[in-house]
């Protein structure tokens, strides 16, 4: 049985098999590069970089990616790498965090080219958390009877919001750690945010809900955990 390490050699040679001289860089990025891994929970982030792409050259990834999707992972990310330096604009949350935490798999370390905007970041942030809190209030109406489905929508946003603090302090110029419990702990220290609602949902998210975690209880740390997420956008409006 192939692990997963083999897996990831297997998928880099069939995808310099596949482009030859197009591909510019494999860069893994993501919990696989930042320490936080979680078998069968976490996946294996990929960007692929190549000097140009059309539909033949995606084309000419197609086996290689079937056998990779077999295996249980999501298809990599396609840039051109002028497309990756021009889209720092956009993205400047993404392109941050795989500045921070990357591994070259193949090629070059393009990332390091990638410049990016204080402005830009603070404005995907709030864009981003703004969103995403009205995303949670729109799912927490049919859900706030049922303490499975309420754990559920807190533990599938979670690593959302922690990437996002992780933005958060880095556009404060504070080290960003890897892990997700050193982010809640980093931003409890330097924003006196209240870590446990959001320590309790990591524990859930590792070890599922325990039986005597019924509906109060799960509204109880749904609205603890609003509260804070609503004192970061404060924060961040104000950045």
């Amino acid at each position: 049985m192939t692990s997963r390490k083999q897996e990831l050699e297997s998928f880099i040679e069939d995808l310099t098999k596949a482009h030859k001289e197009n591909l510019v860089s494999v860069i893994l990025y993501g919990s696989a590069a930042t320490g936080d891994f979680q078998e069968n929970i976490s996946d294996y982030d990929l960007l692929v970089v190549l000097r140009h792409i059309t539909p033949k050259d995606l084309t000419d990834a197609y086996v290689a990616a079937r056998e990779w999707q077999k295996m249980g992972h999501r298809l990599p990310v396609y840039l051109t790498a002028s497309e990756l330096k021009d889209a720092a604009d956009v993205f400047p949350i993404e392109y941050y965090q795989m500045k921070k935490a990357h591994i070259v798999l193949f090629g070059k370390d393009i990332l390091s080219e990638v410049q990016i905007s204080d402005e830009n970041l603070r404005h995907q942030i709030e864009y981003e958390l703004r969103g995403k809190l009205i995303r949670l209030r729109r799912l927490y109406i049919p859900a706030c009877n049922n303490a499975e489905k309420l754990s559920e929508i807190m533990v599938k946003s979670f690593s959302n919001f922690i990437a996002l603090f992780r933005a958060v302090l880095s556009l404060h110029k504070i080290e960003t750690p890897q892990t997700k419990s050193a982010v809640i702990n980093s931003m409890a220290q330097h924003f006196k945010i209240n870590p446990n609602p959001f320590m309790k949902i990591l524990e859930i998210r590792e070890n599922g809900i325990q039986s005597n975690f019924d509906a109060i209880k799960a509204n109880e740390l749904f609205t603890q955990y609003i509260a804070e997420i609503e004192k970061v956008i404060e924060l961040v409006d104000k950045a």
